[in-house]
C-alpha cells in the first residue's frame, strides 16, 4: 500500500507543477512523470495480468505521446532535399 501512496504523491506533485509551470518546455518532464505515476498506480492497484498489460500499453502510449510533443516543440524532423 505504501508504494501506491508514493506513486500518488509523486503524480499529484507533478500535476501541480504541470499546472503552475509557465514555460511549456519545462512542463514536458512533469507530463512524463504524471503518465508514469498513473501507470504505476494502475499496475499496483490491480495486480492482474490483464491490468498489467493495460498499464504497459498506457505507459508505451504516453511515452510515444510525450516524445511526439517534445519532437514537435524541438522543430520536428529535419529533412534534406
Amino acid at each position: 500500500m505504501i508504494a501506491i501512496y508514493v506513486c500518488v504523491l509523486i503524480a499529484v506533485y507533478a500535476a501541480l507543477r504541470l499546472i503552475t509551470e509557465g514555460n511549456t518546455m519545462r512542463k514536458l518532464p512533469f507530463l512524463n512523470v504524471v503518465s508514469f505515476g498513473v501507470t504505476g498506480i494502475i499496475a499496483l492497484l490491480l495486480p492482474h495480468p490483464v491490468t498489467i498489460a493495460a498499464a504497459a500499453a498506457f505507459f508505451v502510449g504516453s511515452t510515444f505521446e510525450s516524445n511526439a510533443i517534445a519532437s514537435t516543440w524541438a522543430g520536428g524532423m529535419k529533412r534534406n532535399g
